[in-house]
C-alpha cells in the first residue's frame, strides 16, 4: 500500500523547511512556478516542522521571493484550493514511530474518507492534502456543534477494518515498554536531568508502575479496534461550513482499547501549550458524547442510527473504562515526554509537559480506579 504514492528521496533541514518543499512540489505540482509559492508555517504541533503551501499566481510583481509566514490562523483555502501541506518529522522520532505503517494508516483511512490524500513520502516526512478549517481548542472541543461530531467520526474510524492481518496485540502496553526503553539513566543535558528526576522515578519503577495499571485495565474488557491513539485537539479539524471534522496526522494509529482513544481524546481538553485539568470533561458531559458514540458506533448499513440498543448501562461501562484508560493516556505521554526531552531539537519543555502528565495521573488514579463496571 505504502509504495501507492511517489517517494523522493529527499531529505529537508529544519531550518530549510520551506526550500525543501519546493523541491517537493517540483515533483507533485510540477505545473506551480516557483516564484508564485506562498508558505504558512504552522506552530500548532511540538514534535515535526509543517508548512503549508499554496500557489498565487502575479502576487509578486517585485520579483522577490516568496514570503515566509511564522505564525497565525491556518492557511485561508480561498487563496486557492490546492494547498500541499509538507510535513518534516522531529529529531530522533524514528524511534518512537513506525512511518511505514503511519503511511498505510493515512492511505487506508483515506479510502474510507476519513484522511486527507497522500501525495509523497520524502526521507523524513510527508506531502499531503490541507483540510480546510480550523483546529479544536479547549472552547470549541466542547461546543454543541462540535463535539458530536468528533464522537461519531471516532466511531466510525474504530469501524475500520485493515486490510493486513492484525497487530497481535494492542498498542498501548508495546507503546509504552517501547518508550521506556529509550528513557536513558542520565539525561545529556544536565539540567534537564536535574528537573526529570525531581518528579519521575526510574524507569525500573515506571515499568512495574505500568505493568500493575494494565493488569486492572484489561480486566474492564475493552475491545481492540483501530484507533487513532493521539487526538490532541490539534489533530482535529474542524470545518464550519461543512459541518464536519477530520482527524490528522496518524503516527500513532493502530489495533489499539476503545476506551484509550476516546480517554485520551478527553484528556487533551486540558490543551497543550497551557494546561489545564479543571477543562477535563464532567460525568454529565462525557455521557452525552460516549452515547453519541455508541449511537454510531452500533450503527451499520442495515441499521443506522439513531440505534435503540443503547442503555444506561452500557453508556456507564464505557464512561467507566475511559476514565480509567485516560491514566494510561496520562503515562504513555509522560514517558513519552521524557524521550522527547533527550532527542528533540523543538523548541519546547518537554520535561514540563511530562511531569504535569505524570503528576495529573498521579492525582486522579486512586478516584478513576474507584470506578466499578455495572452490573
Amino acid at each position: 500500500m505504502a509504495n501507492a504514492v511517489p517517494h523522493l528521496s529527499l531529505s529537508i533541514g529544519e531550518h530549510s523547511v520551506n526550500e525543501g518543499a519546493l523541491e517537493i512540489l517540483k515533483v507533485i505540482r510540477p505545473n506551480w512556478h516557483t516564484s508564485d509559492v506562498r508558505f504558512k508555517l504552522f506552530t500548532d504541533g511540538i514534535t515535526n516542522k509543517l508548512v503549508g503551501c499554496f500557489n498565487q499566481p502575479n502576487q509578486n510583481d517585485n520579483g522577490q521571493a516568496p514570503s515566509k509566514q511564522n505564525k497565525g490562523s491556518p492557511v485561508d483555502a480561498t487563496l486557492d484550493k490546492d494547498v500541499v501541506l509538507v510535513r518534516v518529522y522531529g529529531n530522533k522520532t524514528d524511534l518512537l514511530i513506525d512511518r511505514r505503517k503511519e503511511v498505510e494508516n493515512i492511505l487506508l483511512l483515506h479510502q474510507h474518507g476519513y484522511a486527507p490524500a497522500l501525495y509523497a513520502t520524502f526521507d523524513n516526512g510527508l506531502a499531503y492534502a490541507y483540510e480546510a478549517g480550523v483546529t479544536l481548542t479547549p472552547v470549541t472541543c466542547q461546543e454543541e456543534r462540535v463535539w458530536p461530531l468528533v464522537a461519531r467520526r471516532m466511531a466510525q474510524i474504530h469501524k475500520v477494518r485493515p486490510t493486513e492481518p492484525a497487530n497481535p496485540g494492542p498498542a498501548l502496553p508495546a507503546k509504552v515498554h517501547q518508550f521506556l526503553q529509550l528513557v536513558p539513566e542520565r539525561f545529556s543535558d544536565p539540567t534537564i536531568n536535574d528537573r526529570v528526576w525531581q518528579t519521575f522515578p526510574r524507569a525500573s519503577e515506571l515499568r512495574a508502575e505500568f505493568d500493575a495499571l494494565y493488569a486492572r485495565l484489561l480486566a474492564l474488557g475493552s475491545p481492540l479496534v483501530f484507533c487513532h491513539n493521539d487526538l490532541l485537539l490539534g489533530n482535529v479539524i474542524y470545518n464550519e461550513a461543512h459541518a464536519k471534522v477530520t482527524f490528522i496526522d496518524y503516527e500513532y494509529a493502530a489495533l489499539n482499547h476503545q476506551a484509550f482513544d476516546i480517554g485520551n481524546h478527553f484528556t487533551e481538553f486540558a490543551g497543550v501549550d497551557e494546561i489545564d485539568y479543571e477543562r477535563y470533561p464532567s460525568r454529565e458531559f462525557q455521557q452525552r458524547w460516549l452515547r453519541e458514540y455508541l449511537l454510531e458506533y452500533g450503527a451499520t448499513d442495515d441499521a443506522p442510527p439513531p440505534s435503540p440498543s443503547v442503555t444506561v448501562s452500557a453508556v456507564e461501562r464505557l464512561y467507566v473504562q475511559v476514565n480509567q484508560y485516560a491514566l494510561a493516556s496520562h503515562f504513555l505521554w509522560a514517558v513519552w515526554a521524557l524521550v522527547q526531552a533527550e532527542h528533540s531539537t523543538i523548541d519546547f519543555d518537554f520535561v514540563r509537559f511530562g511531569a504535569t502528565r505524570f503528576l495529573e495521573y498521579r492525582r486522579k488514579k486512586d478516584e478513576f480506579l474507584r470506578l466499578t463496571l455495572p452490573e
